[in-house]
């Protein structure tokens, strides 16, 4: 492999693959193709901005002549797909949109890969589809039990992904992440959104009675990961990247208060989320036995993350004033309201 096209490589994982790519492997060619809807943001990728191996392109994952133009112009013959809608709350209010990226423009890649002949297809998944996990650890033989939209797509596009390897011999890998964190994430998502209005000293929305379990994975460990995936995993194969550190959600809160030095009292507990799993937890035995151990701490991440944040507000705060993410934070203030009502 030697050229790789990055679907989603301006949002907050891709980007962070991206960056590690280029520096890491300096004889591939590494090319951006996102649609840069609210989530991709070109300035996700101002470190690699200059570098010679890397190029970025426009375009929507689902639209077939983008696709395969992208893929003739750039002679691409590896494809690593983290394009997807994949906000939970949003899902749940506009499924439609999950649907077309997330399945539908998973098997445009795949075809136009087909026709083309790409060689690997690498497609980045989560810890969603396995649903609730009560107890012990899911592996990646386990059945799909997803919950919400989101989840549902996810494992929609899984499932196409498989059959492509099954039906045409298509060299696939699959990459299952757990909750991960870090720079550069779009602050709709708990640990972004809560560090931001933290510092404005707002109320954090914390959803039912804060119990939810997460397994936290450090967003550079996550892109590791999927490197070694996309080199050493074998064909057909699924793979879990796992932070193997579960915490509940109040617990990751409070942390965060802590490191920024505000009091506890900003947490307010506003009603749960509809279909809102209870815990997730995976199992990375797999992966490791490929080479891959995770190199950061939730301790050292979440601090490295705060102080990203604290020093960066000139990238989220222009976020912050868009219209979109005005929307989700006036249904956060709902949630709020119904909770002192």
């Amino acid at each position: 492999m030697k050229n790789i096209l990055v679907t989603g490589g301006a949002g907050f994982i891709g980007s962070a693959f991206v960056r590690y790519m280029v520096n890491a492997y300096p004889h591939y060619t590494l090319v951006t193709f996102d649609k840069l809807t609210y989530a991709g943001n070109l300035d996700n990728l101002l470190p690699v901005k200059n570098a010679s191996n890397h190029h970025f392109e426009q375009g929507d994952i689902a639209d077939r002549e983008s696709v395969q133009s992208v893929l003739e112009q750039h002679k691409i013959d590896t494809i690593v797909n983290f394009a997807a809608e994949s906000h939970v709350d949003r899902s749940i209010l506009e499924p439609e949109a999950f649907i077309r990226t997330d399945v539908f423009g998973v098997y445009t890649l795949l075809e136009v890969g087909r026709q083309v002949g790409i060689g690997r297809f690498v497609q980045v998944s989560t810890d969603e589809v396995y649903g609730d996990v009560h107890e012990g650890f899911s592996v990646e033989t386990d059945s799909f039990l997803p919950n919400s939209p989101y989840a549902a797509s996810k494992a929609g596009g899984e499932m196409m992904v498989r059959s492509y390897h099954v039906t045409y011999g298509m060299d696939t890998v699959i990459t299952r992440g757990s909750n991960t964190y870090g720079p550069y994430q779009y602050p709709e998502k708990l640990v972004p959104f809560f560090i931001t209005e933290a510092m404005d000293d707002k109320p954090l929305p914390l959803y039912g009675d804060g119990m939810q379990i997460r397994d936290w994975l450090y967003v550079d460990d996550h892109a590791r990961g999927i490197d070694v995936a996309l080199h050493k995993g074998k064909s057909g194969e699924a793979y879990n990247i796992a932070g193997e550190d579960l915490r509940h959600n109040i617990e990751v809160a409070k942390k965060m208060l802590s490191l920024l030095g505000k009091p506890e009292s900003l947490l307010k507990h506003v009603p749960d989320r509809e279909g809102h799993d209870r815990r997730y937890a995976m199992n990375a035995d797999k992966l490791r036995g490929l080479g891959w151990e995770r190199q950061m701490t939730f301790e050292e991440g979440l601090h490295n993350t705060v102080s990203w944040y604290k020093t960066n507000d000139w990238w989220w705060r222009k976020i912050k004033t868009g219209e979109y993410l005005d929307y989700y934070k006036k249904q956060y203030a709902a949630r709020l309201a119904a909770a002192e009502s």
